[in-house]
């Protein structure tokens, strides 16, 4: 069981200009991780559908040099379409999985609905009308990936595929042992589910952890969006008000969420997601710090 960061924790560091991918890898090893997740948001590994083989190859060198394993690629997807709309995002998800493969990695995630679907379309109506088309994607994807030798994940992620019931509707429908979870313990609060049972019930069918914490709040704290990931706060499917917190420093019961998992016997590896308003670097590294004392500890 490896420990480590999701390069989207320091993304406002890529995207400002102040590191680059290669040195927040460096930054990665020389804090404390063993291993990366690649989130191409603030960097990407192509471009109008063509392949960056040389940036690929110097992100493997820069990994290798630094003495961080890679482990995960994830991407954005949407799969809730028709048509020739669904053909092009099969197709392009196909393409990323070619990157992952080239990466050398032995998994990606990637979405199958919009994280950002407006409320009122995340109904369980919605959810049946779509899960037949969802599941068809992501059997295509995931039979790909068994072909170039990376496995393919849902994550519980956004207000629509999220819950312990949706998910695993998702993976009983795909029915692969080539698709599997990444569980985001901090996600799960998106649609008011319990982080700590939702790992213990799920830990069987989880290839990898997301772990991030959130301050909860239940009246309106100010300066809420409907939707976002910088820090501001927003508000969960039953209308409470969360903002990313540094892990262990929020409202989540870290020890409780890693004890679950260590007691259903979870063993594979843990990528840190922070996404608060804290300096991003101050706050990777304490909540770095924090997943490795408790995980010892619980």
């Amino acid at each position: 069981m490896k420990i480590g960061l999701s390069t989207y924790s320091l993304d406002g560091e890529i995207s400002s200009g102040r590191m680059t991918l290669g040195e927040v890898l460096d930054w990665i090893a020389a804090n404390g991780g063993d291993c990366a997740e690649l989130v191409p948001f603030a960097y990407q590994f192509e471009e109008n559908g063509v392949i960056d083989h040389e940036r690929i190859r110097e992100t493997v060198r820069r990994a290798k040099d630094a003495g961080v394993e890679l482990v995960n690629y994830s991407v954005l997807a949407d799969l809730c379409k028709t048509g020739e709309d669904f053909e092009r995002e099969v197709q392009r998800l196909c393409m990323h999985v070619d990157i992952a493969a080239e990466l050398g990695l032995p998994r990606m995630r990637h979405d199958v609905c919009a994280f950002r679907r407006p409320h009122g379309e995340n109904t369980l109506k919605d959810f049946e009308r779509w899960l037949p088309v969802i599941i068809e994607g992501a059997q295509r994807i995931c039979a790909y990936g068994e072909k170039r030798g990376v496995m393919t994940m849902i994550e519980n992620h956004g207000f629509f595929c999220n819950g312990m019931d949706r998910v695993e509707r998702i993976l009983d429908g795909v029915h692969s042992a080539n698709y599997g979870l990444l569980l985001d313990t901090g996600n799960i609060v998106c649609v008011d589910e319990d982080p700590s049972v939702a790992s213990q019930r799920l830990a069987r069918r989880t290839a990898m952890v997301h772990l991030k914490d959130f301050y909860i709040r239940k009246r309106d704290p100010g300066d809420t969006t409907l939707f976002d990931c910088g820090g501001h706060w927003f508000r969960s499917s039953a209308g409470r008000f969360l903002r990313g917190a540094i892990l262990a420093q929020g409202d989540l019961d870290i020890w409780e969420i890693l004890g679950a998992l260590k007691s259903a016997g979870y063993d594979g590896n843990i990528a840190i997601e922070f996404e608060g308003l804290e300096d991003a670097k101050y706050a990777s590294l304490v909540s770095l710090q924090n997943a490795r004392r408790i995980w010892e500890e619980v």
